[in-house]
């Protein structure tokens, strides 16, 4: 048999095969109503749909098939949810029906989602680690006791781009606030810089965080495919292996380094995060040595990449909008005074700052789709049945601009939140950037300070000036779809000191 001969073979004996399968599935599921949703393919099923920004697709298509629509990507039945009220009865009204996770091939690198919080299905070992975040970590009273540490980083980075400035260089938005995101983290858990705050050279660990998002962003055919598991045809996990590695690699030495100098007597510690996590370690079996170390990876990969990703997205939207930079400079210097930086306790006192993270979070959530979500047992929503088995999907990006609960829906608007009681906690499903209910971002917590921190300390101490002399409303505002949604040319404007 030659090569094509078998191919044409191998295609029909798939095809035969899902039809058969199709056909099971109808006798199984007769007496249930479905979501509804397009014809799929053979084989790929509804795949060729998602091109290459499946936020934007889904959206369309459930502009023709509604609210809650089915779909086959690959051998995966994925319902997708799109409207708040579907929202609200996923995350809240039925939340423990729909709080397990649908594990991507890339995570199963390293045996992450056996240990990671964001992955571990809710149960003993989650409530524990969850717990953990939420008393330890991102308390208000831990976030208090670090804001001296958020404060000098905040001012690193303004050092950094006065630096820029005198030498009248762009600075690349997304990057510096990557940077300092990176250093905050790492001072508020290991009490060290992990990049060099004043330069844009490259360095290992942020590197390998960017690659992290990079792989775990690429369309995986193992996700739709899960028969090609042990082939691993993109090598996204052998990848993945690799850099997690490396990762947990420097996180053994930096633990390693921390326990020898508590065996130490009357050694000083720092009394950081990894302090904490060491003390909960030697006071009983909640965590292990793993869970601090994955823990760790948990908090890097998910707080830097989403906190610079929004701070680029605020200060471009901004930039494309003069009249929105004229009014937040207005705010600053009346609150604040020109030239100074932004504190934490000031941000009650600037709304209208507020207001334009509020919409940047509502036009351009960091993660369009929110976590993706498995359903273990049949559940029922709105008349229809999701099956057991289902990858379930936010659509956090269209319900954001859903035109019959936003007015001018795509526009850049921060003053519809300015009388407004919509929040971005998790409890108003109009705008979720965060998700909600049991699942919601730990995390929050700190994006909510540390983003407006940033936003307005750049902008109260600089003006702005979009490289290469492009017009405010020349700038590309197109997006690229991956683990976050970034913007697709990254942000670089020239600061100009005041």
């Amino acid at each position: 048999m030659d090569f094509l001969s078998f191919v044409l073979y191998f295609l029909f004996s798939l095809t035969l095969l899902q039809g058969l399968l199709s056909l099971a599935k109808v006798t199984k599921n007769k007496g249930r109503k479905l979501p509804p949703g397009p014809v799929p393919l053979p084989v790929i099923g509804n795949l060729l749909k998602l091109g290459d920004q499946p936020h934007k697709s889904l959206a369309e298509l459930a502009k023709v098939h509604g609210p809650i629509m089915s779909l086959k990507l690959g051998r995966i039945t994925t319902v997708v949810f799109t409207s708040s009220d579907m929202a609200k009865e996923v995350l809240q009204k039925q939340d423990l029906a729909f709080s397990s996770r649908s594990i991507p091939d890339a995570i199963r690198a390293h045996n992450q989602f056996q240990y990671s919080v964001v992955w571990l299905p809710v149960a003993t070992q989650w409530r524990s680690l969850r717990k953990i975040l939420n008393s330890n970590i991102f308390s208000g009273s831990r976030l208090d006791a670090n804001q001296h540490l958020r404060y000098k980083k905040v001012q690193e980075l303004i050092g950094y781009v006065r630096k820029s400035s005198n030498s009248g260089v762009a600075v690349d938005i997304g990057r510096a606030a990557f940077r300092t995101s990176l250093n905050l983290l790492s001072n508020t858990i290991f009490s060290v810089d992990l990049a060099d705050p004043f330069d844009d050279s490259a360095k290992e660990f942020k590197d390998l965080v960017w690659n992290i998002m990079v792989e775990a962003g690429k369309p995986n055919l193992v996700d739709y495919f899960p028969v090609l598991e042990k082939v691993d045809p993109q090598g996204i996990r052998r990848r993945m292996t690799v850099h997690f590695g490396k990762v947990l690699q420097m996180f053994g030495k930096l633990i390693n380094k921390r326990l020898e100098l508590r065996r130490i007597k009357n050694a000083i510690t720092s009394n950081d995060v990894l302090d904490v996590l060491l003390n909960i370690e030697n006071s009983g079996d909640e965590i292990d040595r793993n869970h601090i170390e994955r823990m760790c990876l948990d908090l890097f990969v998910a707080g830097t990449d989403t906190t610079s990703s929004t701070l680029e997205w605020a200060m471009a939207e901004v930039l494309h909008n003069p009249e929105t930079l004229v009014k937040a400079k207005a705010e600053l210097e009346e609150t604040i005074g020109k030239g100074k930086a932004v504190e934490e306790s000031d941000i009650a006192r600037l709304p209208y700052l507020g207001s334009i993270i509020k919409e940047t979070l509502r036009l351009h959530p960091p993660v369009p789709f929110l976590i993706p979500r498995r359903v273990e047992e049949d559940c029922e929503v709105s008349g229809f049945t999701v099956p057991k088995g289902s990858q379930v999907l936010v659509n956090a990006w269209a319900i954001g601009r859903d035109p019959t609960i936003w007015d001018s829906a795509t526009s850049f608007i921060p003053e519809r939140f300015l009388n407004s009681e919509i929040d971005v906690r998790g409890r108003d499903f109009e705008v979720i950037p965060f998700g909600a209910g049991r699942r919601i971002c730990p995390g929050l917590p700190l994006a909510i300070r540390m983003v407006p921190v940033m936003l307005g300390s750049l902008l109260n101490s600089f003006d702005w000036k979009l490289e290469g002399g492009i017009a405010p409303k020349d700038l590309d505002m197109e997006e690229k779809f991956g683990i976050t949604l970034q913007k697709a040319q990254p942000l670089r404007a020239v600061p100009v000191l005041i």
